[in-house]
């Protein structure tokens, strides 16, 4: 089968014929439909996240926002059948740790990164295999497009999760979200659609119409401004009721926190570059007095996606309108190169393999 394939870091993506996976007992295969091309990928083609074990190495097939129909069906499997139809979370958890057993899932003591390691090779590839399928693959609501829900494995579940489960929202409070990426944007319309009034911080301007059209009230232009965390104060009248990092830099980290107001609570989903290897600095007397909350967004338990499916289908939620374009399984690097510069707006979806 046809594969892209990470032969070094940086560098463009081999496509190669490699061997077709095989469905372990617990497990399933899946015809890729789409996947999503996510600035975590570009994170592990650039080689990021040594500094805490999780460098993807060369030979990887990348890819981690899927969605297919099940080719292949383990012995032990028991709710999933050939032709279902799927997304499948990054995080594969294996359904018996105490988190798994708990509904959270998305921190399994062994969870498996789809994507970003040999032992789950990913779904830039016309198949991929899906361990522990029953807690895993998450059955599709009928009739649904893949493509426009290919970000169901990352960056728009990912979103839902800490808008919805990390942080307290509730209708009529502030949102800011700093960098209108794919999981910017998807935080714009989770936040707008539970009724939270969202100001978006972005230094792109088609980023933040993009943001505008998903339900923004108010945008601000990061790079014409010279004190964000002020501006965002002044359209919230003193500050935001919740704030998210969708970006991870040192700076939209920083300006998330500083944008809060009193009691106001910080999401943090951007994980960082080689610049910050993990370590950025926060105003941390500011958060004690202030009661500022500091909260971390990692995917989502694939326990919850009904509550998305739910949204989705009462026309709340349309994680299609999210989606920029598509290309086919050759164009995924020149998408990865376009991220070093941000140059990407939206979600890119490989839909031909």
């Amino acid at each position: 089968m046809r594969a892209a394939v990470l032969e070094a870091h940086g560098e463009p993506l081999a496509i190669e014929d490699v061997e077709r996976p095989s469905a372990d007992p617990t497990g399933v295969v899946v015809e890729t439909e789409a996947c999503g091309i996510c600035r975590s990928d570009w994170h592990a083609w650039r080689g990021d996240w040594e500094w805490f074990g999780a460098k993807s190495p060369v030979g990887q097939i990348l890819g981690h926002e899927p969605a297919g129909t099940v080719v292949e069906v383990g012995e032990d499997v028991d709710t999933l059948d050939e032709g279902d139809r799927v997304a499948v979370p990054f995080t594969l958890g294996d359904g018996t740790c105490p988190h798994c057993r708990q509904g959270r899932g998305n921190v399994c003591e062994n969870a498996i990164p789809l994507g970003f390691t040999p032992l789950a090779e990913g779904a830039f590839a016309e198949e991929f295999a899906v361990p522990y399928a029953d807690h895993n693959a998450v059955p599709l609501p009928d009739g649904v497009d893949a493509t426009e829900m290919a970000s169901l494995g990352c960056r728009f579940t990912t979103a839902f999760h800490g808008v919805a489960h990390r942080a307290t929202l509730s209708p009529g409070d502030w949102v800011a979200v700093h960098g209108c990426g794919g999981v910017g944007l998807s935080a714009v319309h989770v936040a707008d659609a539970l009724g939270g009034r969202v100001v978006a911080v972005d230094l792109d301007e088609a980023a933040l119409a993009r943001a505008s059209d998903l339900g923004a009230e108010a945008t601000i232009d990061a790079g014409s401004v010279e004190d964000v965390p002020k501006e965002v104060k002044a359209v919230t009248d003193g500050g935001a009721d919740v704030a998210v990092d969708a970006l991870g830099i040192a700076e939209t980290c920083r300006n998330s926190v500083l944008s809060l107001g009193t009691r106001g609570q910080h999401v943090q989903i951007g994980l960082t570059t080689s610049d910050e290897r993990g370590e950025v600095s926060l105003p941390t007397d500011r958060m004690v007095l202030e009661e500022i909350e500091f909260y971390g967004s990692y995917g989502m338990a694939p326990s919850d996606y009904h509550e998305l499916f739910s949204m989705v289908e009462a026309g709340k939620l349309d994680p299609g309108r999210v989606v920029s374009e598509t290309v086919d399984l050759a164009g995924v690097s020149d998408q990865l190169a376009a991220m070093t510069d941000y140059e990407t707006t939206g979600i890119p979806v490989v839909d031909s393999f």
